[in-house]
């Protein structure tokens, strides 16, 4: 037991928590929003929205450069976990295509909840109550924001996703500090 929670203080601190997919998920948030503010039609905002989707992970390794953090977490068991953990989303995807064609104007909130749901096993991945509260909390603040213009459950997503971020990057550095004062 003492050797999966060394497992996961690693990926908290190499990893820095997952910052680096929460900042490419909040920029690809945030161009969702400004593709939901222009003239275009719904089916586009819609079909764009999904397609910028596919930024995130190779946005999550540059921001990973940036941070020096591993998204790889070589040498970790629990590596292979996270990809787990990020493929569980694909068998979601149906109930998105479904909001497509059935509720179209309700589409991104679909993406936006199974994306901010997705975040709760993550909490034990990395041991951070953050990802514990941060999963329901986030789909909370989408119900109620979803009963205004299309373009504010976006731009929540984008906030919140940057903020869990910034919150779960500081928490990394305090769980590395503690360790390196501790040695």
């Amino acid at each position: 037991m003492k050797e999966i929670e060394e497992w996961k203080r690693d990926a908290s601190i190499r990893g820095k928590n997952g910052a680096a997919f929460l900042a490419a998920g909040a920029c690809v948030w945030l161009l969702i929003t400004l593709l939901h503010l222009l003239p275009v039609s719904m089916q586009v905002q819609q079909i764009g929205s999904l397609s910028l989707t596919g930024l995130v992970f190779p946005g999550a390794v540059l921001f990973s450069a940036l941070l020096g953090a591993s998204w790889q977490l070589e040498g970790n068991p629990l590596s292979s976990l996270g990809t787990v953990l990020n493929a569980a989303l694909l068998p979601y995807l149906p109930l998105v295509f479904w909001a497509y064609s059935a509720a179209p104007g309700q589409m991104v909130l679909f993406l936006a909840v199974i994306t901010a749901a997705h975040f709760l096993p993550f909490g034990w991945m990395y041991a951070q109550r953050l990802y514990y509260m941060a999963a329901p909390g986030m789909v909370l603040v989408l119900f109620v924001v979803s009963i205004g213009p299309a373009w504010v459950v976006p731009l929540s997503m984008s906030v919140m996703l940057a903020l869990t971020g910034g919150i779960g990057l500081y928490a990394a550095g305090v769980r590395s500090a503690s360790l390196n004062t501790a040695a």
